[in-house]
C-alpha cells in the first residue's frame, strides 16, 4: 500500500550470543521511516543504535551469533528469518550502507573508479564500460573536484573528507531506496563534518531516498532528520518529530542529552553538564526503567515495570516514562 512505512521496525529484540557471553543490545525496538524521510537514532555508545540497523541484514561480527525476535519489514517484506542469499540481494541495492571509518570500508589495493564501478556492476547489471561511466557520474554527483583523476587514485590518496564522498559514491551505486549512515561524521572535523552532513540531506533529498542516521550527537540531526529516536540502554526512551523533542524534550535522558549541549553563552571554564552516575550492563535482564539509577525524578514505578512507549498528550510525540506520562515531571 501507498501509505505503508518503507521501512517498518515492531518490538525488535536482538540477542548477541558468543562462546562466553550473552548480550541484549536490542530489546523492544519499534519505529518507521517513510519514503523520502530522514529518520536519527541517537544515543550513548553502546545504547544500540548500529546493532538493530545491522543485525536484521546480517552484518555482524563473524564469530557472533544472533538471535532476533519480532518484526523488521523492508517494502512489505519481512527480513526477519531471510536466508542469506535473499538477505545479500537487498544489500547494496535496496539498502545502502555508509559505515564509520571510510578508511576500512575501502579495500586500500584496489583504485577508486573500480570499486564504485563493481557495486554498479553487481547490482545494477552494467558492462564494465557502463559501470565506469556510472563511477564518474557518481563521483561527481557527491561534489569531488576533478572526478576522472580521483577514479585512479587509492584510498590512501584521499583527505578523510574526500574518502567519505567516495563511500557515499559506492552506496548509491546500486540506486538505493534506503541509505543507512552510521556514524557517517566521526572520523572527520567539525569543518567537513558539515559538509558531508549538507552532501547527506541534499542527496537524501534529490533522489528522494529514505535514510537512516545513526549518531550520538544530538546536534548533528537538527539540520538533517525529520523524526528521531534516542535510544538509551537497548530500549527507545522518546521518539517523534525532530523539531517538536529538540525544542521540548520530555524524557529525562532526553533532557539531559541536550542539556550536555555547549552552548555559546556559557562562561569560559565552566563545568561540563553531564549525567550522573553510568549506563547498565546489557548482559543481565534490566527491570523497570533502564535510566531509573540516573534519574532526579525517578520513583518507586519506574522499578517495577518496564514503561511502554505512551503519546504525549499534547504532540505526536512517544515517551517511555511513567513520571512524564504522569505529568509528575519538572518542566
Amino acid at each position: 500500500m501507498q501509505n505503508e512505512p518503507l521501512l517498518s521496525v515492531k518490538n525488535l529484540t536482538v540477542d548477541l550470543l558468543t562462546a562466553k557471553s550473552a548480550l541484549r543490545p536490542v530489546d523492544g525496538v519499534s519505529y518507521a521511516i517513510r519514503q523520502g524521510q530522514c529518520l536519527a537514532i541517537v544515543g550513548e555508545s553502546g545504547s544500540g543504535k548500529t546493532v538493530m540497523n545491522f543485525a536484521p541484514l546480517g552484518l555482524m561480527p563473524t564469530g557472533v551469533a544472533t538471535n532476533l525476535s519480532g518484526s523488521v519489514r523492508f517494502e512489505g517484506q519481512e527480513l526477519i528469518g531471510l536466508s542469506e542469499p535473499e538477505v545479500r540481494k537487498l544489500r547494496g541495492k535496496s539498502i545502502g550502507f555508509i559505515f564509520q571509518d571510510p578508511m576500512s570500508a575501502l579495500n586500500p589495493v584496489r583504485r577508486i573508479g573500480r570499486q564504485i564501478a563493481e557495486m554498479a556492476e553487481l547490482h545494477l547489471n552494467m558492462s564494465p564500460r557502463a559501470a565506469e561511466a556510472r563511477a564518474l557520474d557518481l563521483v561527481k554527483l557527491v561534489g569531488i573536484s576533478d572526478p576522472a583523476a580521483r577514479l585512479s587514485q587509492y584510498p590512501h590518496e584521499l583527505s578523510g573528507g574526500l574518502r567519505q564522498r567516495i563511500v557515499i559514491a559506492i552506496a548509491l551505486a546500486g540506486e538505493p531506496k534506503l541509505l543507512i549512515a552510521d556514524e557517517p561524521t566521526t572520523a572527520l572535523d567539525v569543518t567537513v563534518q558539515a559538509q558531508i552532513l549538507r552532501l547527506l540531506k541534499d542527496l537524501q533529498q534529490r533522489l528522494n531516498m529514505a535514510m537512516v542516521l545513526i549518531t550520538h550527537d544530538m546536534g548533528v540531526v537538527a539540520g538533517a532528520a525529520d523524526n528521531i529516536v534516542v535510544m538509551y540502554a537497548a530500549r527507545a526512551a522518546e521518539c517523534g518529530p525532530v523539531d517538536k523533542v529538540l525544542v521540548n524534550p520530555r524524557h529525562p535522558y532526553t533532557r539531559g542529552l541536550i542539556n550536555a549541549i555547549p552552548r555559546r553563552d556559557d562562561p569560559i571554564g565552566s563545568e561540563f553538564r553531564g549525567l550522573p552516575g553510568v549506563p547498565p550492563t546489557l548482559g543481565a535482564p534490566i527491570q523497570g526503567c533502564a535510566f531509573a539509577p540516573r534519574c532526579e525524578f525517578a520513583v518507586a514505578a519506574c522499578t517495577r515495570a518496564r514503561p511502554p512507549m505512551v503519546p504525549t498528550a499534547d504532540s505526536n510525540v512517544c515517551v517511555a516514562c511513567p513520571v512524564v506520562n504522569q505529568g509528575k515531571a519538572a518542566a
